[in-house]
């Protein structure tokens, strides 16, 4: 039973990942915490687009926030998270490497 559990949360942690523009915010909030002003002038996208971004994370236990004043900080609650980004970034690498020595 606990097994199909952390096997059903593993997908829903990699589903939450599965968005590129999560993806360059954990990168961004790799190099330290980050206003929600500072990642819009960074990844260019709407701020309601961001927000929905940032909630899903947030929700997933994947990044925090904290209050300072009127902004909203953001870091990333677990930095494991970035040996899954960096493993799989690594993966690719490797398929795309391959590909390009079969050619």
């Amino acid at each position: 039973m606990a097994e199909g559990i952390v096997i059903k949360l593993t997908a829903e942690f990699f589903k939450t990942l599965s968005h590129p523009v999560r993806i360059e915010i954990l990168h961004l909030l790799k190099k330290g915490e980050r206003c929600v002003c500072d990642i819009i002038e960074d990844i260019n996208i709407e701020q309601s687009n961001l927000s929905q971004h940032l909630g899903l994370m947030k929700k997933q236990g994947i990044i925090e926030s904290r209050k300072d004043g009127q902004k909203v900080i953001y870091r990333i609650a677990y930095p494991s998270v970035m040996d899954v980004v960096s493993a799989a970034e690594k993966t690719l690498s490797e398929q795309i490497d391959h590909s390009q020595s079969i050619l």
